[in-house]
């Protein structure tokens, strides 16, 4: 069985800058566990599957994967499979929609599309859900996931990290990354950088 994938680069203008993301355009003929399988292959930060949509009125069933579990949305994956999509329908001469609906665990994703000089170059997103508050992540764990001291972790009038969607599988990633930084602190030294993130150009992708 041959599954055609694309990968995309998300929050660039440039190849091979930003967020890699492989995206499965048509994902039908795999089970859960094939699809896990795969992101782990590719291990990438996330690999999505397009499957055909619950609901006509919507664009797709969207599901997304890290190399070691499935994740009930991110922002990420959106942008660049609603990228991706766009890019296909182009291609094979299909219609160009401004909007896009997926349907994710999380709920429904909307996405309106970004072009310049008639070209899709981006996306933009609404959460399916609303942001909230949940459990508290000490600064220990954090600093150890991102190999910081728990002296550079700032907070202000909140704890030092909150769950923006009470997903276990975030609290799981982070500990586990943590736990990891923790054993390889012996054998070298991470020096954060000073850049930060253009947000004003998250949308876009190559």
């Amino acid at each position: 069985m041959q599954i055609p994938f694309i990968t995309v680069d998300v929050f660039t203008d440039r190849k091979f800058g930003g967020n890699p993301l492989a995206v499965v355009p048509d994902g039908s003929a795999l089970t859960g566990a094939q699809m896990q399988a795969i992101a782990g292959e590719f291990n990438l930060a996330e690999t999505t599957f397009v499957l055909p949509p619950q609901d006509p009125a919507h664009t797709a069933q969207v599901r997304i994967f890290t190399p070691r579990a499935e994740l009930p949305f991110a922002g990420h994956p959106n942008i660049g499979t609603a990228f991706v999509l766009a890019n296909e329908n182009a291609t094979q001469g299909r219609a160009l929609t401004e909007t896009m609906i997926f349907e994710e665990k999380a709920g429904l994703v909307r996405l309106s599309l970004v072009t310049e000089a008639a070209a899709v170059v981006g996306a933009r997103l609404v959460p399916p859900q609303p942001l909230s508050r949940r459990e508290a992540i000490d600064a220990e764990t954090i600093a150890a996931a991102c190999s910081l001291a728990a002296s550079d972790i700032e907070s202000g009038n909140h704890p030092p990290c909150v769950a923006s969607c009470g997903n276990p599988l975030v609290f799981a990633e982070l500990k586990t990354r943590a736990a990891l930084a923790r054993a390889a602190a012996g054998r070298g030294v991470h020096h954060a950088s000073d850049s930060r993130a253009d947000h004003r150009r998250s949308a876009l992708c190559a």
